[in-house]
């Protein structure tokens, strides 16, 4: 019988992960249970993937806001800190703020406006422009903001994020001066000891500041790089990635991950005698075209994955195929000639006619957003993901 079924993905329900767990063990089970009971055969390049949060629960790899104040206050001492570019979020950085405050003599919050830099807006584009404002060369202070667009609650959240952001600071006995500037050098007006908490851009965005006179430069990424009195840390990615775990801690972004998955895929071929794939995903890198939020928080989608999943798709587009190598044919004859296309096409389409539209991302960074919309962000309790089907064409 023909195949008329391509790729199929499926979110695996699991055990709630506890400190301590072998999240290898937990993982294997889950998909070779899944498979049995839902009459499914694994199968060589089939892809496991875990979700960044059970693997650091595993690892309990939490920290507190006085961890967080702990290496703040080693790394800028009794100084002013500019706090700038962080993302507007509850979950992601409420908690490193109260953290980060505690550790501080005072804090120069430095919001980015319209929007942070994963799409949260803090006021519609429009508006500055009715206002007369260029997000790029202007620099506003609280009450100007405040007077050109008053109080502006998120539309998802009905937060209120610099009154919110300000109260968290104060709250934990300092005092907060919030400024709205694009410039990294801008903060340099008000202090040089600077830690700057955009995600993608901080590498830049610390160049700039040592450029320009900052005396101490440090980005999320360098606090909580090691064990402060016996916390979790990240000795890669710091505070990024991290989620609140209580009012008083926070989850960070796992740690040492190639083994984890490492070990997944050898336990599985153990098993099975099939290789399958496997990743460790978070964010999926993908952009809600209403609400403009980019869900990418985390600093890369994926912290680890075996080594089939390396590179990007080698693809060519069926309808251009169908539009313009094959316009003449129809029928059985034009699926044979696309199907023997295919089955000789080239091992490097870049640059190639017949690949234009296919998706320039990495296989990881496709398959993160697959996965993240798969197991969603709520209660749907599939922390786990299995596809099959994903490395398959047309000729399969």
């Amino acid at each position: 019988m023909e195949r008329v079924v391509g790729t199929v993905v499926r979110g695996l329900r699991g055990p709630i992960i506890h400190k301590g767990d072998n999240i290898e063990e937990i993982v294997v089970n889950t998909v070779l249970n899944a498979a049995k009971n839902e009459g499914y055969t694994i199968e060589d390049r089939d892809v496991v993937t875990v979700t960044e949060s059970i693997v650091a629960r595993a690892q309990g790899n939490y920290a507190t806001i006085d961890d967080i104040a702990s290496d703040v206050k080693a790394k800028f001492g009794d100084e002013t800190v500019g706090v700038i570019f962080p993302i507007l979020s509850r979950n992601r950085f409420a908690n490193c703020l109260r953290g980060i405050a505690k550790g501080a003599k005072s804090v120069v919050l430095m919001l980015s406006y319209p929007s942070d830099e994963v799409g949260n807006h803090l006021v519609d584009i429009d508006e500055l422009d009715a206002k007369g404002i260029n997000p790029w060369t202007d620099v506003l202070s609280e009450a100007e903001f405040r007077e050109h667009f008053g109080y502006i609650k998120h539309p998802f959240t009905g937060v209120d994020y610099i009154g919110y952001y300000k109260e968290l600071i104060e709250a934990e006995g300092v005092t907060c001066q919030v400024v709205f500037s694009n410039h990294p050098k801008t903060i340099l007006d008000y202090t040089k000891n600077v830690l700057t908490c955009d995600i993608h851009s901080r590498f830049r965005t610390k160049r700039i500041l040592k450029n320009n006179g900052a005396e101490k430069v440090y980005g999320l990424d360098d606090i909580l790089t090691e064990s402060i009195n016996g916390s979790g840390f990240n000795e890669a990615y710091g505070l990024l990635g991290s989620n609140k775990a209580t009012e008083d801690s926070i989850k960070l972004f796992p740690n040492n991950c190639q083994p984890v998955v490492d070990g997944i895929q050898a336990k599985l071929k153990e098993v099975t005698g099939k290789t399958v794939e496997v990743m460790i995903y978070g964010d999926g890198a993908f952009k809600d075209p209403v609400g403009k939020i980019w869900e990418l928080a985390d600093p890369v989608v994926s912290p680890a994955y075996t080594q089939g999943l390396d590179g990007t798709p080698n693809e060519v587009k069926l309808k251009y195929l169908a539009d313009n190598n094959f316009s003449h044919l129809d029928g059985e004859e034009l699926k044979q000639a696309i199907s023997q296309y295919i089955q000789n096409k080239s091992d490097d389409l870049v640059g190639a006619m017949e690949a234009q539209g296919t998706t320039p991302r990495r296989l990881t960074d496709l398959i993160g957003s697959l996965s993240d919309l798969t197991s969603g962000s709520g209660d749907k309790g599939t922390p786990i993901v299995y596809i099959q089907g994903y490395f398959d064409n047309y000729t399969k």
